[in-house]
């Protein structure tokens, strides 16, 4: 009944500016996704990471701290786009760590199912130009591709993630980049920085359009691996991390609570996180280098976010626009050279000398033990359900004609599945049918308000790691090598860096919460992951099945070849 009464008086506030008449047309929207960015990497966030066009959005608008996304690429966009859970999506694993035995199972699509309303064919439903710039990730096929789902137009990479600085894949994982323009094969230029031509195209498609709003969605590939900036942008941030990751992960959770997001607390030291001081010289200079191409990758993408404003100043727009800024997941941990043969691929494909990190033709990572930083005070990062993992920043920024709480922070818990309904609200646009989540509006006027009722279960499941929301009470479970296995309970308003296990201390609400978390896997057909299963191991099985025969062919190719002469070069010999 709270929750209800909030929203009525939210709506009424929002009313007299959101009404649809000829003087207040319905906003254009920039919907922003940055590319594992930890929930501490912003400015505004606390980091040491300069991203002021992003922290002005911030200071114009709501930041949210409480805010979850599933912990990998492809979950979260499907959510973001389509305001249902991922399994509903299509998306209940990411096509690099799906097991072969449950693709194309239901919910195991590995693309958004066919029968998921995204949120561009609703806005375009009310009028809006639909265009999209940048990581798409959800699906590959013609029929998959962004203008099959709703965007008007679109430059889009269906995969995981490529290089930055030309037209080429990550060879780790694939053979060719695979770039499209409008479901074609994308021409693009022969040097470039992808962050740079994602607002390039952006702005080109947002001045196409004519007499009516627009709706841009820009998936930047910062700061996705392979990390890679301009040696400018890493200069800027030379010598900042010599103190190493344990120093950065005690500053950072000091920036986050002086930026009032969160309270003041100890973050937990993550078994994960190398001894800083047992490293030689060379170590800790070639990764304190890896930490300054990811500050300095961010800082490039911030710069390309200002471009695009300034844009929007100049051609009058500006001041009709709403902003959201989102990360897809916490921080990227995986180590390419964890093991001999990931080394022996990764030395075959890039250029890993330390001084060439961030460069083009070098393949730049941070690591488990900067990830842990790059998410404090929180524990975890990418694939993991711990809150590292999924508690990412959140902005938005409304247009000054719809009122807002601004400069303010929201703290009450919300998720990924609530940004198209909030975006439906704040566009005027009714008809709910088929989506999940709640109208982040409520929060936007009033930043102690609640989105979700206390009592309402959100589950959330990738990869054999598995989450259950109610409340402040969070039931988590991960598989190695992120946890243990076993079901944990945390109060993750009181505790949010998961430091108090409840589950001993209150039996009857763990078993509460398991029992409505397997109420809602049975709902939504979630699979049990094969006996031994990791996410990294998947993605090497995956990359060796998809990879290995392709490139083995020419070498085996040479090899007949050699063989086929030398039989000839003894034929001749003996005649």
């Amino acid at each position: 009944m709270k929750r209800r009464a909030a929203i009525l008086l939210a709506a009424s506030a929002l009313a007299p500016a959101a009404a649809q008449t000829p003087a207040t047309p319905r906003p254009n929207i920039v919907l922003i996704i940055a590319d594992d960015w930890g929930f501490s990497d912003p400015g505004r966030y606390g980091s040491e990471i300069a991203t002021p066009n992003i922290d002005a959005l911030a200071r114009q608008g709501t930041s949210f701290a409480n805010f979850h996304v599933a912990a990998s690429c492809s979950p979260t966009r499907a959510m973001l786009l389509t305001g249902v859970n991922a399994h509903k999506a299509g998306l209940g694993n990411m096509p690099e760590t799906i097991p072969p035995a449950h693709r194309g199972q239901p919910g195991y699509n590995a693309m958004l199912a066919p029968g998921v309303t995204t949120l561009a064919q609703r806005l375009k439903r009310a009028g809006y130009a639909t265009l999209y710039a940048g990581k798409w990730h959800l699906g590959h096929d013609a029929a998959d591709l962004p203008t099959a789902r709703g965007w008007d137009r679109a430059l889009a990479l269906s995969q995981s993630g490529a290089d930055n600085m030309e037209n080429k894949p990550n060879r780790l994982l694939y053979e060719r980049a695979d770039w499209t323009r409008d479901g074609k094969t994308a021409r693009l230029p022969r040097r470039f920085y992808s962050s740079t031509l994602i607002v390039d195209e952006a702005i080109a498609q947002i001045d196409s359009v004519q007499g009516k709003p627009f709706f841009a969605t820009l998936g930047f590939l910062a700061n996705h691996i392979p990390l890679q900036a301009s040696e400018a942008d890493i200069a800027r941030y030379q010598g900042r991390y010599a103190a190493g990751w344990t120093a950065l992960r005690a500053r950072r959770a000091a920036g986050v609570a002086r930026a009032g997001l969160l309270p003041a607390i100890t973050p937990v030291v993550m078994d994960s996180t190398r001894d800083w001081q047992a490293l030689d010289a060379a170590e800790r200079a070639r990764w304190a280098r890896a930490m300054a191409v990811y500050a300095g990758m961010a800082t490039a993408m911030d710069r390309e976010v200002g471009r695009l404003v300034a844009h929007l100043k100049a051609s009058g727009q500006y001041d009709n626009t709403l902003f959201v800024f989102v990360s897809d997941n916490g921080a990227e941990a995986t180590n390419p050279e964890a093991n001999r043969f990931t080394t022996f691929n990764a030395r075959l494909q890039y250029d890993l000398a330390s001084e060439r990190q961030g460069q083009p033709g070098s393949f730049t990572y941070i690591g488990a033990s900067w990830a842990s930083a790059a998410a404090s005070p929180l524990r975890g990062f990418k694939f993991s359900a711990w809150e590292g993992g999924v508690r990412v920043p959140f902005i938005l920024s409304l247009p000054p004609g719809l009122r807002q709480a601004r400069g303010q922070v929201a703290t009450a818990p919300a998720h990924a599945v609530d940004l198209a309904p909030t975006l439906l609200d704040l566009a005027g646009i009714a008809g709910r049918q088929g989506l999940e989540g709640r109208s982040l509006v409520p929060a936007l006027i009033d930043p102690a308000a609640a989105v979700h009722d206390a009592a309402e279960p959100i589950g959330y499941e990738l990869s054999g790691n598995a989450v259950l929301y109610q409340g402040p009470y969070k039931l988590v479970k991960n598989l190695p090598p992120y946890g243990d296995g076993a079901w944990h309970l945390f109060d993750i308003m009181a505790d949010p860096g998961e430091a108090r296990d409840l589950a001993a201390a209150d039996p009857a609400r763990l078993a509460a919460m398991q029992a409505a978390w397997a109420d809602w896997a049975r709902a939504n057909q979630v699979l049990p992951m094969p006996p031994g299963y990791s996410a990294p191991q998947q993605i090497q099985d995956n990359a060796t099945r998809d990879l290995l025969p392709g490139r083995l062919a020419p070498m085996l190719a040479s090899l007949w070849l050699l063989a086929v002469s030398l039989w000839v070069g003894r034929r001749w010999r003996r005649r």
